[in-house]
This record gives C-alpha cells, sequence and structure tokens, in this order.
C-alpha cells in the first residue's frame, strides 16, 4: 500500500487535500456546546389545585396521576412533590439514549386516561406536560431606574411583551418569571359588609353578573323577513376595563331608591395577582425571567437566539427599563471552549519544536507537522458524521490526539532518517524499507490503541455518553492518523527528504545559494546547540545500552523491584478519593435561604439582604452582581424562601486561587451561618447543569414502610443531625420545608343549620376572605387579566380576626362565625415529596473541603446503616446516580480494554505468550498518573484530582501509550531475533535503534498535553485533570518502560515461550511438507502392491 502511494505522490495529496475540506465544512457546521447532551431526559407533569394544602394536593392530584404512570419505556425514577400554594409536580427521568418526544408522548397518553380522576378545578387549570431541564440556562432580568414604577409593573411588562416571544424560541422549554401581572384587586371590609347586611357570595355574584361579557345576537339575522334591508350585530355588556368601573357595580338596590355599590363595602385596585415573590437587582427593585433548556436542546444556540430576541425587543422598552443578565451559564460555555481551542494551538506549536529538536532538519520536522492539520481536520469530519457537537469533552480527546497522531508519522520519519544515514540509501529506497519494517508496528500500535478506546464506547448511563466522546474522537483521529502515516507520509518522505550530501551541497540558482550560505551563518548557535544535544543524546543512549544489557541478566532482582511497584500502585489508587466530575468556576453561584416555618416575606427580605450585604462587602472584588428573590427557591416557593443568583467578575480578573468560585463558597460557609433568622447558605453549580442544582450529592430518604409523614420528618431530623458530626460532611441539609403551625378551622354543623346558615355560604365566606378566590376576568390594555377578591390585610392576620366575620341566615340575619366555628393549633406540611412512588423526602449536602463526592455518598450510605431502622431506605438522584453508575463500570471498563489489548497484540504477533512482554508494561503507567493524583492533595495546586470519569480517561490513555512503546521495541527485538540474532543481542539492540523514537513521541506527547496541564481560567479543571494525569502516566512509562520492556522480552521468550523464529518455522514446515509427501507415497506403493498380489 505505502510503495503504491510512493510511486504516486500527488494521489497521496489529493486525500489529504479532501481530507482537509471535508474537515474545513465541518468545523464551521459543528454545534458547540459545554457538553453533549449527558442528562437523562425527563418529562415534568405540573398542575395546580387553588386553595389546596400540601396533602390535600398530594392525595388529589400527585398520587393519582403516580399511580397511573405505568409501562413508560426506559423509566428510571420518578419524583414529585405537592406544597400548600396548590401545586403539584411530577418528573420522570428515563434511561439516557431514551427519545424525550416519545416519552413525553408517553406520558400525556398516560395522562389522558387519569384526566378524569382529578378534580374539576384541576382539569379546568389544565395539566402541563414538558420535556424541559431542571435547571435554568439563564434568568433575564429588568430592573427599574426610577421610584414610580415598582416590582409589579416590571412583571406585567414581562408577561406583556416579552414572555410569549421568549416561549417560541426554538429550545426553550420553560418559563418562570419571578413576579405576577396586574390584576383586579377587590379588598373587603368586614365591618362595612356587617352593617350594610351584605354577604360575601352576593358581592361574588354581582361582580360574575355585571362584568360578564354578553352576545346578544344581530339586527336582521337569518332568516329574515322578506325585503328587509340591512343586518347589524347587537352589542352589549361587555368586561370591565377600569378600577372605576368595578367600584359602581351595583351589589343592592334598597326600596326607598338607596343603592349598595361595591365601593361601599371594599378597597378596588390595580395590584398584583401575587405578592409573594419579589425581586432586587444590586439593590434596585427589580424582575426576571428564568429559562429552562428544553431536553436535548443545545444551551449556546439557545441562549444567542434569546439574547437575539431580547435585543429586538429592548427597542420598544420605556425608558425606566433596564435590561440585564444577572445568571448566565453560556458565557463559561463560550469561554471554556475558546480555552481549549488555545491549548490546542499551544499543543502544536510545543509538539512541532520537540520534533525539529530531535529531527534537527527542516524538511523532516516538515513532515509530521503537515499530517496535524490532514488528522485534525478528517476527525471533525468524522465527528460531524458521528452527529457529535463541538464540546469540552471531545476537544480534549482532540488535544489528547495530537500528541498520538504525530507519533506515527514521527516513527515512520525517524526511520526512514536512520535508514538514509546507516545504509547510505536514497530518501525513496530508504522509504520503501522503511515501511517494509514498520508498517507492523503502526498496525499494531493502531489496533492497541483502539482496543484502549473503542470498549469506552459501549458503556451505559451518563458516563457512557461522556466516555463515547472521547473515545469515538480519540479512535477517529489514531485510525486517520494510521492512514495517513501509511499514505501520506511515505510519499512525503521520498519526495522532501534529502540525503546528506543533497543538504550539504549548494544549489544552481545563485540567489538561493546566497540564502542558503546567510541562513548557515545565522543558525550557527542553533547547529552548535544541535551538537552539545547530540553529543549528550549518544553519550546518554551508549549508557543506557550498557544499563539494559546489565538489567537484562538480572532477571530476578528487575521482577523484584516489577512486583514492588506493582504493590505500591495498589496501595496508592485506594488512597484517590473518587468523584464524578470536577468541579468548575463557572463565572457564577447561587445562594439561598431558608427561614423557620411561618415567617414572612418580610422577614425574609431583611434575611436576604444580609446575605446579599456579606457579598457585596467582603468578595467586592470578585462579584459582579446580585439578583436577590423573595419568595421562590429550588426547595420550594412559600414566604420562608428566598434564593440570590451571585454573578462573579471575568475570569481574566479573578486569576489567584482565593478567587475561585469554590474557594468563594467555603469563605462564605461561616459568616453566613452567622445569619440567625434561618439556614443560609451559597453553593457553586454542579459541572453538569442538567443533572441537578447543586453540586455535593443529592439523595432521597424514602418511607418504604409507609409509617407516615410525622415518623417520616423524624427519622429525616435525626439522620441529618448525625450527618452534621461528620468530619467529611459540610451543608447537610434538607431540601425541603419544614412542618409549619396550621390553624384549624373546626365547623359545627349542627349548630350552623340550627342558625339557618347554608354549608357553602360558609365555605364560601372563609375562602373568600382568608384566601384569595379568582372570579371572574377583566380587560386591561387589550390584555385578559384576573379579578381576586380577598380581605382587606388587618381584617385576617390573627386569629381573633375570625371574629369580625359574619354570614347571613335564611332569616336574613348576621350571625358571627364564632357561633358555629372553633378552632385549634395544629403542625402540618407546606411541602410534601414523594420519590419512584413513596413518600420521601430530599436531603442535599457537600463534601467537606479535601473531601471527594464519592468519600461523602460513602459517608451517607454508612450513616443510614447506622441511624435507619427497617422500612427507611436511601436512594441516589441525579448527578449522585451517575456517578454510582459510574463507579461500578470503572473496573469492568479497565478488564475489558486490557483483554481486547491483549487479544489484538496476540492476533499480530500470532503468539499468545508475546503479548505479555507489552501488557506488563501498563502497571508502569498508570503508578505514574496515580502518584500525580496523589500529590496533588499535598501540593498546592489549582487542581486537586481524585479518581472521576477524566481521570479513568486520562488513565486509559497512558494505558495505550505505555503499551505503544513497549510494541516499538518488542517487534524490532522479535524480527532481529528472527533474523538469528541471540536473544539478549536482539533485545539491547532494538531498545537502542527505538529509543530515540520512543523518547521522541513521548516528549511529543508530554509536551502536547502541557498545556492542559497549567491552564487556568473557565474550564481549568478538568483540563488540569486530564494533563496532571496523562503527563505523570507518560513519564513514568516512558522512564521505567525502556529498561524493564526488555526484561519482559527476555522472560517471556526464555521461559514462556516455544518460540521458533520465522525462517527456522518454514524450514520446518518444507520438511513437514516433505515427510508428509513421503508418507504418502509409500501408503500408494503399498496399495499397488496388494492389488497387484490379488491377481
Amino acid at each position: 500500500m505505502s510503495r503504491f502511494f510512493i510511486n504516486r505522490p500527488i494521489f497521496a495529496w489529493v486525500i489529504a487535500i479532501v481530507i482537509m475540506l471535508a474537515g474545513v465544512v465541518s468545523v464551521f457546521t459543528l454545534p458547540v456546546s459545554q457538553y453533549p447532551t449527558i442528562a437523562p431526559p425527563a418529562v415534568s407533569i405540573r398542575a395546580s389545585y387553588p386553595g389546596a394544602d400540601a396533602s390535600t394536593v398530594e392525595r388529589a392530584v400527585t398520587q393519582v396521576i403516580e399511580q397511573n404512570m405505568t409501562g413508560l419505556d426506559g423509566y428510571m425514577y420518578m419524583s414529585a412533590s405537592s406544597d400548600s400554594y396548590g401545586n403539584s409536580s411530577i418528573t420522570i427521568t428515563f434511561e439516557p439514549g431514551t427519545d424525550a418526544d416519545i416519552a413525553q408522548v408517553q406520558v400525556q397518553n398516560k395522562l389522558q386516561q387519569t384526566q378524569s380522576q382529578l378534580p374539576t378545578v384541576v382539569q379546568q387549570n389544565g395539566v402541563n406536560v414538558s420535556k424541559s431541564t431542571d435547571a435554568f440556562l439563564l434568568v433575564v432580568g429588568l430592573s427599574t431606574t426610577d421610584a414610580e414604577h415598582n416590582s409589579t409593573d416590571l412583571a406585567d411588562y414581562i408577561y406583556a411583551n416579552i414572555r410569549e416571544p421568549l416561549a417560541r424560541v426554538e429550545g426553550v422549554g420553560d418559563l418562570q418569571v419571578f413576579g405576577s401581572e396586574f390584576a383586579m384587586r377587590i379588598w373587603l371590609d368586614p365591618e362595612k359588609l356587617n352593617n350594610l347586611a351584605v354577604t360575601v357570595a352576593e358581592v361574588k355574584n354581582a361582580i360574575l353578573q355585571q362584568n360578564a361579557q354578553v352576545t346578544y345576537g344581530s339586527l336582521g339575522g337569518t332568516p329574515a323577513v322578506e325585503g328587509q334591508q340591512y343586518s347589524y350585530t347587537i352589542t352589549g355588556q361587555k368586561r370591565l376595563e377600569s378600577v372605576k368601573e368595578f367600584e359602581n357595580i351595583l351589589l343592592r338596590v334598597n326600596t326607598d331608591g338607596t343603592m349598595v355599590r361595591l365601593k361601599d363595602v371594599a378597597r378596588i385596585e390595580l395590584g398584583s395577582e401575587s405578592y409573594q415573590v419579589s425581586a432586587t437587582y444590586n439593590d434596585q427593585l427589580s424582575t426576571g425571567i428564568a429559562i429552562r433548556l428544553a431536553a436535548g436542546a443545545n444551551a449556546l444556540d439557545t441562549a444567542t437566539r434569546v439574547k437575539a430576541l431580547m435585543v429586538e425587543l429592548s427597542q420598544y422598552f420605556p425608558d425606566w427599563i433596564n435590561l440585564e443578565y444577572p445568571y448566565d451559564t453560556t458565557d463559561f460555555i463560550k469561554v471554556s471552549i475558546e480555552e481549549v481551542f488555545q491549548t490546542l494551538f499551544e499543543a502544536v506549536i510545543l509538539v512541532v519544536l520537540i520534533m525539529y529538536l530531535f529531527l534537527q532538519n527542516f524538511r523532516a520536522t516538515l513532515i509530521p507537522s503537515i499530517t496535524v492539520p490532514v488528522v485534525l481536520l478528517g476527525t471533525f469530519a468524522i465527528m460531524s458524521v458521528l452527529g457529535f457537537s463541538i464540546n469540552t469533552l471531545t476537544m480534549f480527546g482532540i488535544v489528547l490526539a495530537i500528541g498520538l497522531l504525530v507519533d506515527d508519522a514521527i516513527v515512520v520519519v525517524e526511520n526512514v532518517e536512520r535508514i538514509m544515514e546507516e545504509e547510505n540509501l536514497p530518501p525513496r529506497h530508504a522509504t520503501i524499507k522503511s515501511m517494509d519494517q514498520i508498517t507492523g508496528a503502526l498496525i499494531g500500535i493502531a489496533l492497541v490503541l483502539s482496543a484502549v478506546f473503542i470498549p469506552m464506547a459501549f458503556f451505559g448511563g451518563s458516563t457512557g455518553v461522556i466516555y463515547r466522546q472521547f473515545s469515538i474522537t480519540i479512535v477517529s483521529s489514531m485510525v486517520l492518523s494510521v492512514l495517513v502515516a501509511l499514505i501520506l507520509t511515505p510519499a512525503l518522505c521520498a519526495t522532501m527528504l534529502q540525503s546528506k550530501e543533497e543538504r550539504e551541497a549548494l544549489p544552481d540558482n545563485k540567489i538561493l545559494a546566497k540564502t542558503k550560505s546567510a541562513s548557515k551563518t545565522l543558525l550557527k548557535p542553533l547547529e552548535a546547540f544541535f551538537g552539545w544535544f547530540n553529543r549528550g543524546f549518544e553519550a546518554f543512549t551508549n549508557s543506557y545500552q550498557k544499563h539494559v544489557s546489565k538489567v537484562v541478566h538480572q532477571l530476578k532482582r528487575q521482577i523484584f523491584a516489577y512486583i514492588v511497584i506493582c504493590v505500591a500502585l495498589g496501595f496508592c489508587f485506594v488512597r484517590i478519593p473518587s468523584s464524578f466530575l470536577p468541579n468548575e468556576d463557572q463565572g457564577v453561584l447561587m445562594a439561598m435561604v431558608n427561614l423557620p416555618a411561618g415567617s414572612t416575606v418580610e422577614k425574609t427580605k431583611s434575611t436576604l439582604n444580609k446575605l446579599t450585604n456579606y457579598f457585596r462587602t467582603n468578595e467586592d472584588e470578585n462579584i459582579d452582581s446580585i439578583m436577590a428573590i423573595t419568595g421562590f427557591s429550588f426547595s420550594g416557593s412559600g414566604q420562608n424562601a428566598g434564593m440570590a443568583f451571585i454573578k462573579l467578575r471575568d475570569w481574566s480578573l479573578r486569576q489567584r486561587d482565593d478567587q475561585h468560585a469554590d474557594a468563594i463558597v467555603n469563605r462564605s460557609y461561616m459568616p453566613l451561618m452567622g445569619i440567625r433568622e434561618g439556614l443560609a447558605f451559597a453553593f457553586n453549580l454542579p459541572a453538569i447543569p442538567e443533572l441537578g442544582i447543586a453540586s455535593g450529592f443529592d439523595l432521597y430518604l424514602q418511607d418504604n414502610g409507609g409509617a407516615g409523614h410525622e415518623a417520616l420528618t423524624k427519622m429525616r431530623q435525626e439522620y441529618i443531625y448525625a450527618a452534621q458530626q461528620s468530619p467529611l460532611l459540610m451543608q447537610v441539609r434538607a431540601n425541603g420545608q419544614d412542618d409549619t403551625p396550621q390553624f384549624k378551622l373546626s365547623i359545627d354543623y349542627e349548630k350552623a343549620l340550627a342558625l339557618g346558615l347554608s354549608v357553602s355560604d360558609i365555605n364560601t365566606t372563609l375562602s373568600t376572605a382568608w384566601g384569595s378566590a379568582y372570579v371572574d376576568n377583566f380587560m386591561e390594555r387589550s390584555r385578559v387579566k384576573k379579578v381576586f377578591l380577598q380581605a382587606e390585610a388587618d381584617a385576617r392576620m390573627n386569629e381573633l380576626d375570625l371574629n369580625k366575620w359574619y354570614v347571613r341566615n335564611n332569616q336574613g340575619q348576621m350571625v358571627p362565625c364564632s357561633a358555629f366555628i372553633t378552632t385549634s393549633w395544629d403542625y402540618g406540611s407546606p411541602r410534601l415529596e414523594r420519590f419512584n412512588g413513596v413518600g420521601a423526602m430530599n436531603i442535599q449536602g457537600a463534601p467537606a473541603p479535601g473531601v471527594s463526592t464519592g468519600e461523602a455518598m460513602a459517608e451517607m450510605e454508612r450513616i443510614a446503616k447506622e441511624v435507619l431502622p427497617a422500612g427507611y431506605g436511601i436512594s441516589w438522584t441525579g448527578v449522585s446516580f451517575q456517578e454510582r453508575l459510574s463507579g461500578a463500570q470503572a473496573p469492568l471498563l479497565y478488564a475489558v480494554s486490557l483483554l481486547i489489548v491483549f487479544l489484538s497484540l496476540a492476533a499480530l504477533y500470532e503468539s499468545w505468550s508475546i503479548p505479555f512482554a507489552v501488557m506488563l508494561v501498563v502497571p508502569l503507567g498508570i503508578i505514574g498518573a496515580v502518584l500525580a493524583a496523589l500529590m496533588t492533595q499535598y501540593i498546592p495546586v489549582q487542581t486537586v484530582l481524585s479518581n472521576d470519569v477524566y481521570f479513568q480517561v486520562g488513565l486509559l490513555t497512558t494505558v495505550g501509550l505505555s503499551a505503544k512503546n513497549a510494541i516499538l521495541i518488542v517487534e524490532f527485538a522479535k524480527e532481529l531475533y528472527d533474523k538469528g540474532n541471540r536473544l539478549t543481542e536482539a533485545v539491547i539492540e532494538a531498545a537502542r535503534i527505538r529509543l530515540r523514537p520512543i523518547l521522541m513521541t513521548s516528549a511529543a506527547f508530554v509536551l502536547g498535553v502541557l498545556p492542559l496541564a497549567i491552564s487556568s481560567g473557565a474550564g481549568a479543571a478538568g483540563r488540569n485533570e486530564i494533563g496532571i494525569c496523562v503527563i505523570g502516566g507518560m513519564l513514568s512509562a516512558t522512564i521505567l518502560a525502556i529498561f524493564f520492556v526488555p526484561v519482559f522480552f527476555v522472560l517471556v521468550m526464555r521461559y514462556f515461550t516455544k518460540y521458533i523464529p520465522a525462517d527456522q518455522k518454514k524450514k520446518m514446515a518444507e520438511e513437514e511438507e516433505a515427510r508428509i509427501k513421503e508418507r504418502q507415497q509409500r501408503a500408494l506403493e503399498a496399495k499397488r502392491d496388494i492389488s497387484s498380489g490379488s491377481h
């Protein structure tokens, strides 16, 4: 194959150019994202049952829906919550790879069967099914610039002008507005109602009747009388539009002509639908709209489209509105991908420099350098075909591949140069001879490296998705690299390389001759450096050769050293903490406050102010802006909940270690604990936002025995208390709301009916006065908005206010509520949760500084065994669920990879024992990576390594590379041994010949990933992790392998192999063939004798 392209170099170039063109087209069309769609698809069901408390919602809505969600394809787990604001939310998570659209359709079909069992009000409000993720992609914030306007004006503007266009943007899954639009608020005064003997039901009916939209038909409608000349529509009563019109609603006209209007018993104003949620941005009144990503949508593209739409809409904003983005996760994606591209560029330059140092010949260096763009662009083309995106993982794969892909070209060029020098052959002949020698080794290397990475692609779960990105990228570039090394590189070597005489001869062209002599004088210092380097390298090679000849004769001592290394490896490996992915500084933080049950919005606001003040004063140099929201948080909405989006300054302004997001969070832990009013804490986002909201661990405590809510709450307190005592854990908290005191009303029906009262009148009066009744709609600025009826604030503040309310009986007398109602205090939950169909409570926490999530999870499991009685269990969810999965898969991954490497080598060498000479090298590489990981725990470095997905990929890369170095030595030693050299001599000579290319490829690889190891800024944690791991592994693999591989080869060949060189095999086969022929001949003759005898 190589010979064909050596004779037809232009054909080789054409193939390379076509590959590059395909790559260039792909680079501009590939989508960009932070990660591929790693999170398993989830479908959310949201329903609302106004006025119901949490337990009613759970019984009437949540459980009914849950019980019907059976027989869904790819179902993984289901979590649900019901709160005392009447909201029910169920999230069903499916296996990765399940089609989100089909999952949504299946859920909708199941829901259709359930609809009829739900309360009428729930059906009227509609049940929403969406496939959005839980985490926010970004928050669009609006703030006021004057004192006239408030949060309600802003929220109403969002509902009127922004919400609908945003919901139509491709990729937007769900929207959450922090605030609500205008509504007509009718505040009833119980004293006036009683004095004028008007009931709440009468007020409600009057509004419904006089604010009705009535159709009256038309004049001259069909069928018309003969000769009718015209036809007109009749208009009449329409929806009311202003406060004045509502004030004039008639409640009663007395016989003396006096009238009772709505304004006589109530105060009417244009207010807000809900007064629970409010927000500030850098202490200015503000509101925002948070955007959740649709499952499987591209984050970067969606954010770009959202921002483009906001720019368009902002042209029409009034002067008093300011637009900002207080929380945006896509800045991090953009910057981190740019950083990886920069790393890629640095890697290419460093690799070219190291090649020039070793080859010391511009033309020889140019050949492997040409292969870099060909292979890289080719890899992008393959990614495009396979439907991958440019993301952190594929880019890491490509950076790792740079070191690998120049290796093949280096091996070819170095061997051609060596043959030209040693045997004085012209370039073309040297190339042909060289390719005959090393084609087998090149294919072997490609097989082994592919064998290491391909098994990764078949893993399930989210980890499988991550591994697939790496493995396919690396294998694609490896295969391309070998093809280029067999097609393009030999063609380039044959045409571009020059023999020593050609290099030193002056060209015929005078100008070129002058340029050459001028450049020679300029490059004098470089030549002097090369001379010094070559002398040093020569001395090193000689001492290396002596050392190898020594170790080859000390097998027992070397084997003992090897066993010591393996034991040390096992000991160190266990000491590395495990986790799923490293925590990144994403440029944003979140903070939450949770006040004791029953706290008011006012109290929550003041606690949030303390939190924002802490960050404003103590972290001013790191923080760009803070948006604080009262009444909403991820652990549930309510007056006692609040949260803040904290945007950090750009990474370029935060270079120091103590300015990292994690450092800011850890510093804030104690000061925020000092806020007495409630629990306040800040947290970093998880590495993959789709897999959960907070970093750390996430679990559900399940009541599998059905002991009930109170017993579960008690167990939760005990479990959390035990966890808080552990030094390995911090911020262990219930991600939910504690039971709150509840005021219980008991109606004495006997008394009520005896007094001539109607039960429905009693219920209407109480629910309207103390709750908030949505009675009707009205028109405001051409938009349909709601009308709410509720008591004035001072008539529903404490339990004695019940005495202010009266209900009219059938004799027309006003009866006080206190005459037939008794009251008591009780406890109940404002938010109930379920997991996989049983009562559960969500618990979140984080590992203490220096502890990995894997250790923290193991600790939580240990505490659960000690504390929890029978009937209770814990289930991991979100990132923790995926981490458990990946931890279980890792050993299998390594085992399968090693097995396939072994089988590939056995096929290559046509021997079951020789592959062991290569396989035994593997621990020598891993020990370096493991030691590098352990060292980061004791040396103050930017990123502490743990045994996570990146580390596992780094280890596999190290395994592949250490095997590759061994293959180069074994291939040559075997060839020399076949030619009749003595075993030890063959090994020593092979080690000498291959030392230069091994050191060169290893140095190229180490320098290729060096920019990863030392980079900082956005997304540095992942880059450092892979870089440090691979450099550690590569250094130890190279330094140890060049001495141990000869030992292994001698050991295997001498004691474990009945190895016969190929020539001898041929001779023996010929002899065997002759023997068989002879035997056949004899048999035939014998047959003939028998037949002639019988005649």
